[in-house]
């Protein structure tokens, strides 16, 4: 895969991913700023955005747009503070969408 990847969260979830050279963008939980930095990761393409679970659920509404394109690909990752289960019901709905059933579901 080709493209660019940006890396959405803050400050302490973005640093490890500056330091390795990827593109940064540092929001604290303010629905307004988050949604924005989504709208403009998005008009500049990134292939992959790796998103902070804290955030994911501030940007949520901007990404769902693009969750029916190859790109971007949108992974959220639980980061410092205690899982919300966002990121497990994220990946959760993706598996359903590509297999038909979601085998993360308790039966």
């Amino acid at each position: 895969m080709q493209g660019k990847v940006a890396v959405l969260g803050n400050a302490d979830f973005v640093m490890p991913f500056a330091a390795m050279g990827l593109d940064t963008f540092m929001v604290e939980q303010e629905p307004l700023t988050a949604a924005e930095t989504a709208k403009k990761i998005v008009k500049d393409k990134y292939s992959l955005v790796v998103l902070a679970e804290n955030i994911a659920e501030l940007t949520s509404e901007v990404f769902d747009l693009t969750s029916r394109q190859a790109t971007p690909c949108v992974v959220v990752v639980p980061f410092t503070t205690e899982s919300t289960g966002f990121a497990t019901a994220n990946l959760g709905s993706l598996l359903k969408a590509a297999t038909g059933i979601n085998i993360l579901e308790n039966n």
